[in-house]
């Protein structure tokens, strides 16, 4: 008898969990459809402010797609979990779909809207019969059929709330889901611009080598030899001695200028140690604080290791010369499938995106299928993000 009535509670409690979610799912919807009307029309009227001004106006397009991309992530993760799914994977459509998407939002909002007033007009109605009906002013008669007319009320109501959450589920889907043949477009279009990024990046590298060696270790070197050649042609022996001793301390300075070169074409370290330790080593070479956390329980492929290490180098170099900042942060996790590292510093921020080393970095990561975001408004601080899939 206890059993029975265990499983009839167990009962109870599943459908009640299994109509919560629903309503709780357009309930948060209508709240974050009120916060996505404000962005929308807040983007709609910087883009209009700035739209005399040409490099504005594409920076505002910029930063309003990719805020808009990430206010849909949020979306889809909501949707996921009220319907009990995996997180979805990233997003892989347009721009302008992703703005649709956000406006079509705003049919399952005020249905959801709707549907919710009613829900806690029939909450105080029923709260009316209940108190009338203690109070003597009813009859049992009279309370079974408010009860039955309630009940059927809603469970409409719920049947309704569950509709508005399933045209929700619709709208993401249609919108932000490629068909196979756009996916696959997509898809050719990414790996023909990563392409080209890719080799645009390799031949930045080479310059930049190629400028590292001739503005600075060629220039040591040949400092290097004229010390010796005046060393060989001094008959003074202290003289010679002195200019021996110079020309050992350039050697070293040739050195670890050569190594550092080395560094920057490829991290060797990598080869024998993992991507923390690595980032350590070049913490402590900083001249600014640097605070690493990194929380990544399996290591990932050397290339991914690789690309990481340059973006919180170039970060590092970055915050250096330019922001100012005096403490910088390297928080490296496994996040959805994947591997997220941000890089911040207390800067004064203002960096640009189009600048060619960020440009490179950012190419490095799309080679990957990865995502590479900046946020670095005037007066700081500078944050980079990057997400890289992570089988």
């Amino acid at each position: 008898m206890v059993a029975k009535r265990v499983r009839h509670a167990r009962s109870w409690v599943g459908t009640a969990a299994r109509w919560a979610r629903p309503v709780a799912g357009v309930a948060l919807g209508v709240l974050t459809a009120a916060a996505e009307v404000l962005f929308l029309l807040l983007a709609g009227l910087a883009v209009v402010t700035v739209a005399p001004v040409p490099a504005a106006r594409r920076r505002v397009a910029a930063t309003t797609l990719r805020y808009a991309r990430r206010i849909a992530d949020w979306e889809r993760r909501r949707l996921a979990v009220v319907a009990s799914e995996p997180p979805p994977p990233p997003l892989r459509v347009s721009g302008p779909r992703v703005l649709g998407y956000l406006a079509a939002r705003l049919l399952p909002a005020a249905l959801g809207l709707l549907t919710g007033g009613l829900l806690v007009v029939g909450a105080v109605l029923a709260a009316i019969v209940v108190r009338s009906f203690v109070a003597g002013a009813m009859t049992v008669a009279d309370l079974l059929l408010q009860a039955f007319i309630g009940s059927a009320l809603l469970l409409l109501n719920l049947q309704a709330t569950a509709s508005v959450a399933t045209l929700d589920r619709w709208l993401a889907r249609g919108l932000l889901e490629s068909s196979s043949r756009e996916a696959l477009q997509l898809r050719i279009s990414e790996l023909t611009v990563s392409r080209a990024g890719v080799l645009a990046a390799v031949d930045a590298e080479r310059q930049r080598i190629e400028r590292d060696l001739h503005d600075g270790l060629q220039q040591h070197l040949v400092a290097l030899g004229m010390l010796l050649g005046r060393a060989r042609r001094s008959r003074d022996p202290d003289r010679a001695r002195e200019l021996l001793v110079q020309a050992h301390e350039d050697t070293q300075r040739a050195i670890d200028e050569l190594r550092e070169v080395a560094w920057r074409v490829y991290p060797s370290a990598l080869e024998h140690t993992t991507l923390d330790e690595v980032l350590g080593m070049v913490a402590q070479r900083s001249s600014i604080p640097v605070r690493i956390s990194y929380d990544v329980p399996v290591r990932p492929a050397r290339p991914i290791e690789t690309v990481l290490y340059f973006v919180a180098c170039e970060a590092i170099t970055n915050s250096t010369k330019h922001a100012g900042a005096t403490l910088i942060t390297i928080e490296i996790e496994t996040r959805d499938a994947g591997i997220e590292m941000r890089v911040r510093d207390d800067g004064i921020g203002g960096a640009d995106p189009h600048g060619s080393g960020l440009q490179g970095l950012a190419r490095r990561v799309t080679a990957l299928d990865g995502q590479f975001d900046l946020h670095s408004p005037p007066g700081g601080p500078t944050t980079i993000r990057v997400q890289v899939p992570c089988a």
